[in-house]
């Protein structure tokens, strides 16, 4: 739970400002597609954190990284509540970004700690649904304050400061240490205490692998080498076009619904809801997953520690949620029509919330079962380039529905992702070649 709120609150937090998006830039006397930086820095903000985050964790542990990161967090969105400027609002929805990132980062590897290979399959969808949830949720929080005419548009982040803090206040009561070499510390600081004996250390400590320096330089440098690797090139392009659409609908509600349908901007946020539904409907694909790889692991004969995993069955989510993300946007962008009923942008909407959310599914637990020691590398680069990538076209987002259209737009990114669709399938097949191939995978090949 604690990890789910974490995922929660930091997501939220990047789109809740595009609910104020209009009452935002009024206050500053600037064009919204200038205010939607506020939105965009935070993701940049998310992506160059990531890089961070996971060499902290190594040496200082989970929970250090968690309070600390979160406390930050909440100083940096205070400042964005209280900025006197849109050059101050921006610098501090940058900073909360970085520092966003580092307990959202960090949480994935909470969740392999604590849990086995057989668990993940249930356990990771648990994680990803308040992680995808939070950016669909934070335009549906936020379309109350917009519209409100007791509190103004500071509240969004108002809103985000309070949350933060009740999931600090959680966190300190109620998570613990996962990470098994920090716990390896804290037993060998007490034995050194207790009796005084400094020949108590740690296989880090001894050998100085866990020194900070070399640590942070090569979690710096790994992802940049695991930059060829081919699963890692087409889950990085994957995931960058699912944020893609995710992140240009921030903008695009308001055209798709409040302008067709004659709706206020507020219940236009509020149609985000369907996204939120498709999200949630993945999960009845877990117990099929589930059994379907304990039956494997059990027929394979495995001990326990999923070193017999079939690899490729982690694409199971992403092989039936592909499809669904063309579909929908098609079928959003074509139905988009006054003569129409509304309720078929909002059908196609939960089609293309199933899809992304099957694709994050497979992505991250296909790299974390692919490259074991290897992975929080592979997907700290993940992270950078997708990020970067969404907080981009928070920016383009504006201008593109402007010029092209709601059903050119929607056309666009329907093209785009019917092109990817395809990477699940032929993962599906030449997966395994490209394992054993790979200096960084091929120990943990099956």
């Amino acid at each position: 739970m604690c990890v789910c709120l974490i995922a929660l609150v930091t997501t939220m937090a990047s789109a809740i400002d595009s609910a104020v998006l209009s009452e935002a830039s009024q206050h500053f006397g600037v064009a919204q597609v200038a205010e939607s930086l506020a939105t965009g820095l935070y993701l940049i903000g998310f992506g160059v954190g990531a890089l961070i985050a996971s060499p902290m964790s190594e040496i200082v542990g989970r929970f250090p990284v968690y309070i600390g990161a979160l406390v930050i967090f909440g100083a940096w969105i205070l400042g964005a509540a209280l900025a006197p400027n849109f050059g101050a609002q921006l610098a501090f929805r940058f900073l909360a970004g970085l520092c966003g990132s580092a307990p959202l980062t960090v949480a994935g590897g909470s969740i392999s700690d604590v849990w086995s290979t057989l668990e993940k399959t249930f356990g990771f969808p648990m994680f990803a649904i308040p992680g995808f949830g939070g950016p669909i949720l934070g335009p549906v929080v936020g379309a109350y304050i917009g519209y409100s005419p007791h509190i103004n548009w500071r509240w969004a982040e108002w809103i985000m400061l309070i949350f933060d803090g009740l999931v600090i206040v959680i966190i300190f009561l109620f998570k613990r240490e996962t990470f098994a070499p920090q716990l390896l510390y804290y037993k060998a600081r007490f034995f050194r205490k207790a009796t005084g004996d400094a020949r108590f250390k740690t296989a880090a400590e001894a050998s100085g692998t866990g020194d900070l320096l070399p640590v942070l330089v090569r979690n710096f440098t790994r992802p940049w080498q695991l930059l060829m690797e081919p699963i890692v090139i087409f889950f990085t392009l994957y995931l960058s076009i699912v944020y893609i659409v995710l992140f240009t609908f921030l903008d695009g509600y308001v055209y798709i619904f409040a302008e067709v349908y004659g709706i206020n901007e507020g219940l236009a946020n509020i149609c985000f809801l369907g996204l939120f539904i498709g999200i949630l409907t993945s999960m009845v694909l877990v117990p099929i997953l589930y059994h379907r790889t304990a039956k494997q692991l059990r027929d394979a004969g495995d001990d326990g520690s999923g070193r017999l995993l079939d690899r490729e069955s982690r694409l199971f989510f992403a092989q039936i949620g592909a499809p669904a993300i063309p579909i929908g946007l098609f079928w959003m962008g074509w139905t988009d029509y006054a003569s129409i009923s509304i309720w078929s942008p909002l059908a196609a909407s939960v089609a293309v919330g199933f899809g992304v959310i099957c694709i994050f599914l497979s992505a991250y637990m296909y790299i974390i079962d692919s490259y074991q020691q290897y992975a929080a590398s592979a997907l700290t680069f993940v992270a950078l380039v997708r990020y970067l990538a969404a907080g981009g076209m928070t920016v383009v987002g504006v201008p593109m529905y402007r010029n092209l259209g709601t059903h050119w737009t929607l056309t666009v990114l329907g093209i785009i992702s019917a092109v990817a669709a395809p990477i699940p399938y032929i993962l599906t097949l030449w997966g395994p070649s490209l394992r054993k191939r790979s200096k960084w995978a091929t120990a943990m090949s099956t």
